[in-house]
């Protein structure tokens, strides 16, 4: 199973857009259109997870598609790096 970061997300997209688009290369397991937790507005990224073959597929054919007038930009997800916390 990879894991795929969608970024340049258009702000009125939805779990359910994302996934037709990506279910057009294989299974999508599953979808998450990434919030902010203050005011649950759309941050314009998300993630994709599929089967590794239908991953690669994705990636490769789905890296600057327009959606909305907007190139997503596709590719691997990073496993995230603990980043200090700013004291305020």
């Amino acid at each position: 199973m990879s894991k795929i970061y969608v970024g340049n997300l258009p702000f009125s997209a939805d779990e359910a857009a994302v996934r037709t688009l990506f279910a057009t290369h294989g299974t999508v397991e599953s979808v998450a259109i990434i919030t902010d937790r203050d005011t649950g507005q759309p941050r314009g990224f998300g993630f994709v997870e599929m089967p590794n073959a239908d991953a690669a597929r994705a990636i490769q054919n789905l890296n600057g598609h327009q959606m909305d007038g907007r190139a997503l930009k596709v590719n691997e997800a990073q496993a995230k790096t603990d980043r200090p916390r700013r004291a305020w």
